[in-house]
């Protein structure tokens, strides 16, 4: 039972507490909705000095840092208890209830503190989140070799009469927490237990070192790189700080410099990767899988590392020949650029497909970035949440103490028949120590609870966008509005589902399942009939031009093979370092994977994959990304690319994929939304032909 760590009942949504103060609306532009205007300006809250605190989530002990071991130890008391009861409960709906109550105990913990060690302003917060993981993330590992606790589910499972009387959604879930206990060593003796509990403690550890790592800033002497480039990086006295790629400016010697000192070796780093692959190879073969990649695949669409390797081996044969264009493209404007320096190298993917883009299709994202103000983008997504499924987006006003920022936006996601569904808290502004990164944290997930009400799933997403300032709400480029339409994809699969269990709530599913319904919503955000419902100049109120959406749409396509490839290398190589362990080096290991799935050449004295943090969070499962998005692509298709506005689809949709979280097996639920079984050559063909000239679109466009 990897207690798949997931928090606190659902208060009744009372309308009275939605309260936002008035906002500066911009001269000219027509007035926004409640939500739109939420988050088109700078929030004023109501000062009530006598206003108690609540804590952070409304978690009371949260007011302080000390909260966190109050919460932490009540969670591991009542964890006891709740083991104890498992342990004596006669076989039957109950016993998958008492463990899905164990589960949810101690996730209402763990993923609250997992947010708050990222995205918390106060270190010390930060480092309470991060001992709190740390704390329930070792109680988890020791109950998944618990055998006593295990015998009561085997108890259950080896019961076919009893098992004949539940529910597909109970029976599974039974599978599921069985399986937890199976790839953590059940069934070993008591010393490999202990050797295996040891193993995931050791790995909690590694993965943290890494991540830390991965995100740290090179530096180097100043006098070794030319003054005229210095202002481009961080000043630390005599020393530059490298922290990042800078792969889409347009100075070549910028390009390079960074990406060969930003992905400098780090002899450290390599040993910790070294150490986190060989603990998890040890570990899958100490269960009994051939490698990692065996144990992390069992459960999802892919199966197993084979059909991995087939769909990108696929897709790569399928691709080559784009690819080949696509760089012979790169090389060419290159060329065109800097003749003195034509060779074409990793860091010059990124700026010069996009110097392509914008030279053929005219794509500037300044010119976009009026017309998607975040208010406007917001009253977007809400219009077609309410077309789709019924559903609103309220702007709420927290109470004191409950956010972390006083940039953070709560809403209440209401259903027209179903009432309140759930909260998503929005902290979608940059600030100092937050990372830039884009990202879903399920706090709280959804289950039927004892009494009979449901609990009420939290979610925060989090994104790094430009903050309103006093002549401009925030303005996004069309990438921004595409992260911000896939991001609130994975909150409203956390909203829209209703599971019995929140062991399966929501996101709470196969990792090449989950990505599908937020890559989906990128389809409805280049959709000109979703857009033209939104997107006004922020000061005219002038509609967006369908001409320009057009574009934008056809601009993805170029070098999309190229951007598709270089994927495919990302996940390929994930695989290998999650496969079979190999008598060479991660570096080399890397080198040869480069030349065979990419075809750029490998820089000597770099390493890239000490920068490749999703080795953490999706190990062996990075492939995840485009296999979801081939299923997103054929979904669209075929249900909305006709209509994406209709009611009847959406609803279908919820019913099919979103209402089911992990509560069924991923592939039964695509296969009833296609009505087909698809083959990996359909995936395949579904992504290449994402790529083909949409000429039809175009021509319209031109006649409007």
């Amino acid at each position: 039972m990897t207690v798949a760590l997931h928090i606190c009942a659902g208060l009744p949504w009372q309308p009275a507490n939605r309260c936002w103060a008035a906002v500066r609306l911009w001269r000219k532009v027509t007035t926004w909705s409640a939500v739109g205007a939420a988050f088109n300006s700078n929030p004023v809250r109501r000062l009530d000095l006598l206003q108690r605190h609540v804590g952070l989530f409304g978690v009371p002990e949260l007011s302080s840092t000390e909260g966190f071991e109050r919460v932490q130890r009540r969670a591991l008391l009542e964890a006891e208890q709740l083991v104890a009861k498992a342990c004596r409960t006669a076989p039957g709906a109950s016993t998958v209830e008492v463990f899905d109550k164990l589960s949810d105990t101690l996730c209402r913990v763990a993923d609250l503190a997992d947010f708050i060690k990222v995205a918390h302003p106060d270190p010390e917060y930060r480092e309470a989140g991060e001992k709190t993981c740390i704390k329930i993330g070792t109680a988890v590992e020791k109950l998944n070799t618990n055998v006593e606790l295990c015998r009561s589910l085997k108890n259950l499972l080896d019961n076919q009469e009893v098992m004949d009387q539940l529910d597909p959604e109970t029976r599974r879930v039974a599978e599921l927490f069985m399986f937890d206990f199976e790839i953590s060593g059940i069934h070993l003796d008591e010393e490999q237990r202990k050797e295996a509990v040891d193993l995931n403690v050791k790995l909690l550890d590694l993965n943290n070192q890494f991540l830390m790592g991965c995100h740290m800033p090179n530096r180097i002497d100043g006098r070794a790189l030319p003054t005229h480039i210095h202002h481009h990086f961080t000043s630390e006295g005599n020393y530059l700080q490298i922290g990042g790629l800078h792969a889409d400016s347009p100075d070549d010697v910028v390009r390079e410099v960074a990406y060969r000192i930003f992905l400098y070796p780090n002899r450290d780093l390599m040993d910790i990767l070294d150490q986190l692959l060989s603990c998890r190879n040890k570990l899958a073969r100490l269960v009994g899988y051939e490698s990692y990649a065996h144990r992390a695949l069992r459960g999802t669409m892919a199966k197993n590392p084979d059909n991995v390797m087939n769909f990108l081996q696929l897709l790569t044969d399928k691709l080559k020949d784009r690819t080949e264009k696509d760089f012979k493209m790169m090389k060419d404007m290159k060329c065109k650029l800097n003749p003195r320096n034509p060779d074409l190298m990793p860091w010059d993917h990124s700026y010069l497909s996009g110097v392509i883009r914008a030279e053929r299709f005219n794509i500037e994202p300044s010119l976009y970035s009026p017309y998607f103000s975040l208010g406007s983008c917001m009253d977007g997504l809400n219009a077609l949440f309410t077309q789709l499924y019924g559903v609103s987006l309220l702007a709420e006003q927290p109470s004191a103490g409950e956010v972390w920022s006083e940039d953070v936006r709560k809403l209440a996601v209401v259903h027209e028949t179903e009432g309140l569904l759930g909260y998503i808290y929005c902290d979608f502004f940059i600030r100092p120590d937050k990372p830039h990164q884009d990202c879903h944290f399920t706090v709280r997930g959804g289950r039927m609870q004892d009494d009979g009400r449901y609990q009420l799933p939290v979610v925060a997403l989090m994104l790094s966008l430009p903050r309103p300032g006093r002549d401009a709400p925030t303005l996004l480029t069309p990438a921004m509005m595409e992260n911000l339409f896939h991001e609130m994809g994975h909150a409203m699969h956390s909203m829209l589902g209703r599971t019995r269990y929140q062991h399966v709530t929501g996101t709470r599913c196969a990792t090449d399942f989950a990505e599908v319904p937020s890559i989906l919503m990128e389809y409805f955000a280049t959709d000109y009939r979703v857009i033209s419902q939104f997107a006004r100049d922020y000061q005219t109120g002038q509609p967006l031009p369908q001409s320009m959406v057009t574009r934008l749409c056809e601009s993805k396509k170029v070098c999309g093979a190229a951007d598709t490839q270089l994927q495919v290398f990302y996940a390929a190589l994930d695989q290998a370092y999650h496969g079979k362990p190999q008598s060479r080096s991660t570096t080399d290991i890397l080198i040869d994977l480069q030349q065979k799935y990419y075809g750029l050449p490998c820089v000597p004295n770099t390493a890239w994959h000490l920068r490749f943090s999703h080795l953490v969070g999706y190990g062996a499962k990075y492939y995840s990304y485009l296999m979801s998005r081939a299923v997103a692509s054929m979904v669209w298709r075929q249900c909305f690319q006709k209509d994406p506005l209709n009611r009847d689809t959406g609803e279908r949709y919820r019913r099919e994929m979103l209402a089911h979280g992990g509560g069924r097996e991923p592939m039964q639920m695509v296969e009833d939304m296609l009505q087909k079984k698809p083959s990996m050559e359909d995936f395949v063909d579904a992504l290449v032909s994402e790529m083909d000239p949409d000429f039809e679109s175009i021509i319209m466009d031109s006649e409007n």
